[in-house]
């Protein structure tokens, strides 16, 4: 299998301004995914850092790592989505003549990472399915304590349920945003919110830390320090 490895750092950010160039225990955000990437790169893979942000290029380029090209400002924005991003670096390679099997998602927000981890995605992966991804179980459960307003306006336990212990529920599981491992043909014939065939790789409460505030920089980094 080689695989396109995506790496979005973009400029602008609401929640944490400069999150991706901002130094979390002695080095920036996005040097994370960057050296983790490098850690499962293969001869036949790419990495690509799709950003429109100086300072991440700089970065990159500290790292031993040449940026492609600057992302447009179109896909720089808050209303680009994840997909149009993927695509528009697929259609990159694609002019230069390389197509790969895969696109491995790398998203700087999830810093911890483990390479057992994306070993047993890539034994999972296969042509028949259109993702693997990294998945923490749920603490919330909507067998027991998830709820949706109905029409009349009283609350209404999203799956239906007689169950009285949350541990008796079945196990349900929350995407973490570390790593996503996608088929290359499902992303060009459909969005990711279409894809139906996923595979899961269940991983820690560390490598499911996901940064979009202060409060979760701070968690992040305590840690990172004390791991």
């Amino acid at each position: 299998m080689n695989k396109l490895i995506i790496i979005p750092a973009r400029a602008g950010s609401k929640g944490l301004p400069g999150k991706n160039i901002k130094n979390l225990h002695g080095k920036p955000l996005c040097t994370y995914s960057i050296e983790f990437a490098k850690k499962v790169y293969n001869v036949n893979d790419e990495i690509c850092i799709s950003t429109d942000d100086e300072k991440v290029i700089d970065i990159a380029l500290e790292n031993g790592i040449k940026v492609p090209f600057i992302r447009p400002q179109e896909l720089s924005g808050d209303k680009a989505s994840s997909y149009d991003v993927i695509i528009h670096a697929i259609e990159h390679y694609k002019g230069e003549g390389k197509e790969f099997d895969a696109v491995l998602l790398l998203q700087p927000t999830t810093p911890i990472r483990f390479e057992e981890d994306f070993k047993k995605m890539e034994l999972l992966f296969n042509s028949n399915i259109d993702m693997v991804v990294t998945v923490k179980e749920s603490k919330e459960n909507p067998y027991f304590s998830l709820f949706e307003t109905n029409n009349e306006g009283y609350l209404t336990k999203s799956k239906p349920s007689k169950f009285t212990r949350r541990q008796d529920c079945p196990k349900v599981y929350a995407i973490n945003g570390s790593m996503y491992l996608m088929n290359t043909k499902s992303l060009e014939s459909k969005n990711i919110t279409e894809f139906e065939k996923l595979l899961k790789v269940e991983v820690s409460d560390l490598a499911s830390i996901d940064i979009d505030t202060i409060e979760d920089w701070k968690i992040a980094e305590f840690r990172i320090k004390n791991k």
